[in-house]
């Protein structure tokens, strides 16, 4: 946009001479809109996530009108069910239910079961909706590629194309996380300093080039990382502060069982889980572009 339109707006009240307030809606933080010449600062509220039974108010408010309300809530129940734990976003959630909702009343159209026969209907959708886990966030396929591949009852994975995952739609923040994990799982540890450490001083690369370290990173294949150094990188390519809330952990989740990240278990007892980024470097810029992070500067192959 033009770079007067937001200080425009926040200065609405000064510049009409009237009573009146701007709000700005935004699932995007403040600090990626400032504008780099300044402006008023606006209130920050933040709203908490939408509790399941928030979720599942308003997403029965979407029901076909051919189907009754009871019956629509009940699919939404199983709905959340299955993608609460990995998805707790709006949108996504209701592409889900748009989605998968003609193979839960299949049994009632071909008149195998009733509205009211939730066993069945659930035994129906279940291995549906396991299928729909791989697609989350990624939006890698289309609702005529969907419903071809129930009709079929192919494994996602079977779809031409759809290991590129040309189109990407992860939150905001778990787009960093993977891009921490590609680093953390293709940089050798100790290059940390280097990369993510400011004021660490000149130091060459032969420093840290030993024998065995000379073929590519990225041809030996994917290391596995503590959480601790996922984090600590996170924190250092983060333009604003993350805290580590329930939030960045359950997104971290959410990248394990998307299968873009490998949770690889623990090396003792007392260590923490480790985990191994599965995703190509095509992929990674990918994500890097949708965030304006240049990630090739910071790897170590490539210095």
């Amino acid at each position: 946009m033009e770079a007067n339109i937001l200080p425009g707006f926040l200065r609405l009240q000064e510049l009409t001479d009237r009573n009146v307030t701007v709000i700005f809606l935004s699932e995007i933080i403040w600090e990626k809109f400032r504008p780099n010449t300044g402006c008023f600062e606006p209130f920050v509220l933040y709203f908490p996530d939408y509790s399941i039974g928030n979720l599942q108010k308003i997403l029965s408010h979407d029901h076909p009108p051919e189907y009754s309300a009871d019956f629509y809530a009940a699919y939404i129940n199983i709905l959340l069910g299955v993608f609460y734990t990995v998805c707790r976003d709006l949108k996504e959630l209701r592409h889900l239910a748009v989605l998968n909702f003609p193979k839960y009343c299949e049994p009632v159209v071909k008149g195998e079961a009733s509205e009211r026969d939730t066993r069945k209907l659930w035994r129906n959708i279940e291995p549906h909706l396991k299928k729909a886990m791989q697609t989350v966030y990624l939006r890698e396929i289309s609702s005529s590629q969907w419903e071809k591949l129930q009709q079929d009852d192919q494994d996602p994975g079977q779809l031409e194309g759809l290991s590129a995952y040309t189109h990407v739609e992860l939150p905001y923040y778990s787009k960093f996380i993977l891009i921490a994990a590609y680093l953390a799982s293709y940089n050798p540890s100790r290059t940390d300093k280097r990369f993510f450490l400011k004021h660490h001083g000149k130091i060459k690369k032969t420093n840290f080039l030993k024998k065995h370290e000379k073929t590519s990173n990225h041809l030996l294949g994917p290391k596995p990382f503590p959480l601790d150094r996922l984090l600590a990188i996170l924190y250092s390519i983060v333009d604003s502060r993350v805290a580590p809330t329930a939030n960045i952990f359950s997104q971290i989740t959410s990248l394990v069982t998307l299968q873009l990240l490998t949770l690889v278990g623990h090396d003792d007892q007392l260590d923490g889980p480790k985990y191994k980024c599965t995703v190509s470097l095509d992929f990674i810029r990918a994500i890097a572009r949708t965030v304006n992070f240049d990630i090739i500067k910071y790897l170590y192959d490539f210095l």
